[in-house]
């Protein structure tokens, strides 16, 4: 019999965000306390490049790229797929902002955020707003096949 595997809860806002170091698209590696030295970070985990659901959030994060990417944010796209899935996938929609590949070791970057799905081997939606201090000011959480709204998004990153 086996034991279920118990991951962290996902850090409580006012709480310090996890560290990662992921290889985004072009096999750069983004050290999240290094990205927050000068503006903030939105972490965007979601199931799976070329799904639906997620092309169409990530979609709506393009079309409002001036306001997820500036000199206050910066957005960061996260999920369990390889780095050559995420390259292919941001230049067949356009996507100008770094996706994150937590492929290996598998899910590693999820556990720590709490929003990694054993059972399916993905992330679910979860969204975390990072200070320059390391410190989650705001989250979302949304399970698989639910759709995050893009105006709550807006609302976060317009309270910094």
């Amino acid at each position: 019999m086996t034991t279920p595997v118990r991951q962290p809860a996902p850090p409580a806002v006012g709480g310090r965000a996890p560290e990662l170091c992921l290889p985004d698209q072009h096999g750069g590696m983004v050290r999240l306390s290094e990205a927050v030295a000068d503006r903030h970070a939105l972490l965007v985990f979601y199931p799976f490049a070329f799904s639906s659901i997620c092309t169409g959030e990530l979609l709506e994060i393009q079309l409002n790229i001036d306001e997820f990417v500036n000199d206050r944010v910066q957005v960061y796209g996260v999920s369990c797929d390889p780095p050559h899935a995420l390259r292919a996938w941001a230049a067949h929609e356009g996507y100008r902002f770094p996706l994150l590949s937590d492929f290996w070791p598998h899910g590693e970057a999820s556990r720590a955020y709490g929003v990694f799905d054993e059972s399916s081997g993905m992330s679910v939606r979860g969204t975390f707003l990072v200070t320059l201090s390391m410190e989650v000011r705001w989250s979302l959480l949304h399970g698989p096949g639910e759709a995050r709204e893009i105006g709550v998004l807006h609302e976060a990153v317009r309270d910094l």
